[in-house]
């Protein structure tokens, strides 16, 4: 067999590279004449003034796709490629059928007006794009015809996985009846990661952090869920579910129990073995879609448990590092550093938010202070992961005068209270600790009794009361009920994670 580099770069123009009218004898100069050929090809289609077009053909035995971009120095032009093109690559797929351990699924060629070309046939070492990627059984149709000793994972996993890890909310209850009757118990996880409150707590800080200084890397904290995707082709979500529970799964994209069953016949882990009803498909990450799901994890009664799922140290290249509060730290003040000057002790800042997360009690000014509120870093954004996550200290800003009264004036005006000697025109406000009482004044000189009285507080309670009440006593009543809102809203909140982070 012919040894021929998976790429290459050429001049399609070289003097040397003017046989494509010649015969040759060997499969990889055959190859590379048909690449060379396409390219000239395509290049004769592209519009006057180009400057370079990219090229990617997506083949099987049975289906194909193809995108051709060309670049001017103003846009990027789609076309069409020719069915000589077509039937250029065809034939370049079949000679390297002749030269590898199976075809390429994808040819990609870059080739410049200047006529330097760069080949590269993709094997599948990582997945393809959505918009190149076919149905299962287009390639096991391909694999029928084309054998291979070993597929990638990844591939080998959406081609067989045959919807295995799959959780349907019936076969999850199903599931977990037949292990309580089997004896099946799950596995006390005790050392792999940080207690949930604290892991979604560190999360959420990460992410924010990230989205201060403006990345599109890092974890992101979504409604009900954290997200995570690595660098490193592997990720995870992380979902809280009502009375303290949690779910945690991903995958990493090389994992050893993953290719044993998908390359070589083994049987794929139990995940879910001894897993509560409530872990089903709507809490799993969408590698169980794909059957590239590697560890799932769940929060239940202030312990985290797991099935046949890898240790913590295998899939922690999937989860951002929640691992210690000192890791959290070094990543924020990672990101905060090249903004300070040298002598400041950016990780403490970043020391001090970490801990307000963990306390569930960030405030904006915790951010201003350790990112600084300069228009590098994006506040708002990262305040809003965080409030998301449901760390930030819901302790109402004192409502405007104007906005009190504004909602008093609807209120009249709706229930059709407006009139003479009481005109919205003529409401006003007197500040308490809490709030605003918003009336209007009796004319100097009378006395009114039972003369309506608004109060309004800073999370929004609205009260209609008279002046047969005595403000004081009011007033007295309305601090009370605000502070136990707030108590009951801050325990909500611990009690929506579990136990207080710790």
């Amino acid at each position: 067999m012919d040894e021929f580099p998976m790429d290459y770069r050429e001049n399609i123009y070289d003097e040397n590279s003017h046989d494509d009218d010649a015969e040759v004898s060997n499969l990889s100069g055959r190859a590379q004449q048909l690449a060379r050929r396409a390219a000239r090809e395509l290049a004769s289609m592209a519009p006057s003034g180009w400057r370079s077009l990219s090229a990617v053909f997506a083949l099987t035995v049975t289906a194909e796709r193809s995108t051709v971009l060309v670049i001017d120095r103003e846009r990027s032009t789609r076309i069409e490629p020719s069915p000589a093109v077509l039937a250029l690559v065809r034939e370049h797929r079949e000679t390297w059928a002749e030269l590898e351990d199976g075809p390429w699924w994808r040819l990609l060629l870059e080739l410049t007006s200047d006529g330097e070309l760069d080949v590269m046939c993709d094997h599948g070492d990582e997945p393809f794009p959505d918009e190149q990627l076919f149905e299962p059984e287009v390639y096991r149709e391909d694999l029928e015809e084309y054998p291979r000793a070993v597929l990638p994972v990844w591939l080998a996993a959406y081609v067989h996985h045959g919807g295995r890890q799959l959780r349907s909310p019936q076969q999850a209850a199903a599931a977990a009846r037949a292990d309580r009757r089997a004896k099946v118990w799950p596995v006390l996880s005790a050392n792999d990661f940080p207690d949930f409150p604290t892991m979604w707590a560190r999360w959420a800080v990460i992410s924010a952090s990230f989205v201060a200084a403006r990345s599109d890397w890092g974890p992101r904290v979504l409604p009900s869920m954290g997200w995570f995707e690595s660098s490193r082709r592997g990720g995870s979500t992380l979902y809280p579910l009502p009375d303290g529970r949690a779910v945690l799964s991903g995958g990493v994209w090389n994992a050893p129990a993953l290719e044993t069953a998908y390359s070589y016949g083994g049987e794929l882990p139990d995940l879910y073995a001894g897993a509560p009803d409530w872990v089903a498909n709507q809490v799993l990450n969408p590698r169980a879609q794909t059957g590239l799901l590697s560890f799932c994890y769940w929060w239940d009664a202030g312990q985290w448990y797991r099935g046949e799922s890898a240790s913590a140290e295998e899939s922690a290249t999937a989860v951002p590092g929640v691992w210690t509060a000192n890791t959290v730290v070094g990543i924020v003040a990672g990101l905060i550093r090249d903004t300070r000057s040298p002598g400041e002790d950016v990780r403490s800042k970043a020391s001090t938010l970490v801990a307000a997360a963990e306390k569930g009690f960030v405030t904006r000014e915790t951010l201003v202070a350790a990112f600084g509120d300069n228009s590098r870093f994006d506040i708002d954004g990262a305040l809003f992961q965080l409030s998301l996550a449901g760390v930030v200290a819901r302790v109402p800003q004192p409502m405007h005068e104007e906005d009190a009264i504004a909602r008093v004036r609807e209120y009249i005006l709706a229930m059709d209270l407006n009139g003479p000697g009481y005109s919205v025109s003529e409401l006003i406000g007197d500040r308490f600790s809490v709030g605003w009482m918003i009336y209007v004044p009796v004319p100097r000189g009378e006395i009114a009794i039972g003369r309506a009285i608004f109060y309004v507080t800073d999370d929004g309670v609205f009260k209609h009361s008279s002046s047969s009440v005595a403000p004081t006593r009011a007033v007295a009543d309305l601090e009370e009920e605000f502070h136990k809102r707030q108590q009951s809203k801050r325990q909500g909140d611990a009690g929506d994670q579990g136990d207080t982070p710790r």
